[in-house]
């Protein structure tokens, strides 16, 4: 056990790591329970299970129907949810700081204890099946999943979340039994509070849900290579062509903050290059939007938007000088305002619990620490525009891995796979 004034981190017999983070004045608490399991630790036959044990956990344990769960937490007030990513699942509840311990109970008999029933299966499993049925009917959605698959190729980092829809249809409830038993253990298992919250009664909450667990193993998953390609899909009656576009940058892992501020750079705000000119100037998209999306093993510095097919060529082109641009130097002006941007927006998470859980415990499931926010935020603004020109100068060493979805003419589909590929 290792605390300081304002963070407690206790690691259980069975390897569960319990990480209580003092908010003093704040009324309300988040709790989550990370689990290192998700959409890249499946491989194709499994792909999807991860997200449906997610939904199936609220559906049922030893103990407590549906009903009774939901009605459990929302006596106290409490909200519950969860999700699902490429390298990890949670599980959340956000309430009253005193409830607390009661909250790690809850989600504790959720995460241990679901039962996965035969009729509640069936009923989730139509759920599920209309979420992908929206998937699919939403050109985005399409031209990132397309985008993951020229990213990482056969990895498993290249398949959805939401899983095949042939998967959803066959899983049976051994399955989400089996697939819990193998993933859901100690080893695996991160409980993190935030809040003006009683440590000791939190620590004791935990060991009562959480210390049954075996400890099993770490769930390894190799980091996924990059491959890079362009996909392209037409869809009947879009009007627009929906871009995705993007390069390897940084994981979690390597723990490398350039790109992150070489995303605020580009494209954070209506001042950042990237809405200035291909928005304001240009006026080829009413939707742009860059990101340095950042998880356990990999990264991917993405750019998005939704144009004009007409507007697609000059688009790519326009990003690619903006990239190339950048990597020969970043002015000072945009350094100084993505430096504030992201000091504002790392001032904002310190005041939201649920974002001080899940950074706690992302850190803990991939660097088996918790980086210090102030340190973390001061490495963020240390970073050098000289170091930012070399990030976008290594991202464009690299081969580009694009989706374009959406109305697809010939010719400008040609004229923008050739500006992509260079």
């Amino acid at each position: 056990m290792s605390s300081n004034d304002a963070t407690t981190l206790t690691t259980l017999a069975n390897g569960v790591r319990v990480i209580v983070l003092a908010l003093p004045g704040a009324g309300s608490a988040s709790v989550s329970v990370f689990v290192r399991t998700g959409s890249a630790h499946e491989g194709a036959k499994l792909n999807g299970i991860s997200h449906v044990v997610e939904h199936m956990a609220f559906k049922g344990t030893r103990t407590r129907d549906c009903q009774r769960i939901n009605l459990d937490a929302e006596r106290l007030g409490a909200e519950v949810n969860a999700h699902t990513d490429k390298d990890h699942t949670a599980f959340h509840m956000r309430g009253l700081a005193g409830d607390a311990p009661a909250f790690v109970r809850q989600l504790g008999d959720i995460v241990r204890d679901s039962t996965f029933p035969d009729d509640e299966l069936e009923r989730e499993r139509r759920v599920i099946l209309h979420e992908i049925a929206d998937d699919e009917d939403d050109p985005l959605t399409l031209a990132f999943q397309a985008f993951d698959r020229e990213c990482f190729g056969a990895h498993p980092a290249g398949l959805p979340v939401i899983g095949k829809r042939a998967n959803i249809e066959r899983f049976t409830r051994d399955d989400l039994l089996g697939y819990v038993q193998r993933q859901y253990s100690g080893a695996n298992v991160v409980v993190g509070v935030a809040g003006e919250v009683d440590a000791a009664a939190v620590l004791d909450a935990a060991e009562e849900a959480f210390g049954g667990l075996p400890q099993g193993e770490v769930n390894a998953l190799a980091a996924p290579p990059w491959i890079g390609g362009i996909a392209t899909r037409r869809l009947t009656g879009s009007s627009q062509t929906h871009v995705v576009i993007g390069w390897p940058i940084a994981s979690l892992v390597d723990d490398d903050p350039a790109a992150i501020v070489a995303a605020a750079v580009l494209g954070e705000g209506m001042s950042s290059p990237l809405l200035d000119r291909i928005r304001e100037r240009k006026g080829l998209a009413y939707y742009t939007h860059c990101s340095a999306d950042v998880l356990g093993l990999w990264g991917q510095f993405v750019v998005e938007a939704s144009v004009a097919p007409e507007h697609l060529d000059e688009f790519c082109t326009e990003v690619l000088a903006l990239m190339r641009e950048l990597a020969g130097g970043v002015g000072a002006v945009d350094l100084e305002r993505a430096r504030n941007q992201l000091a504002v927006r790392a001032l904002r998470s310190a005041e939201q619990p649920y974002r001080r859980v899940e950074e706690a415990c992302l850190d803990l499931l991939f660097l088996d620490r918790v980086r210090p926010r102030e340190q973390s935020l001061q490495r963020l603004l240390g970073v050098s525009g000289e170091r930012i020109a070399e990030t976008f100068a290594a991202m464009l060493a690299r081969p580009v891995a694009a989706a374009l979805a959406g109305s697809l003419p010939r010719q400008a589909l040609r004229h923008a796979e050739a500006r992509l590929r260079g």
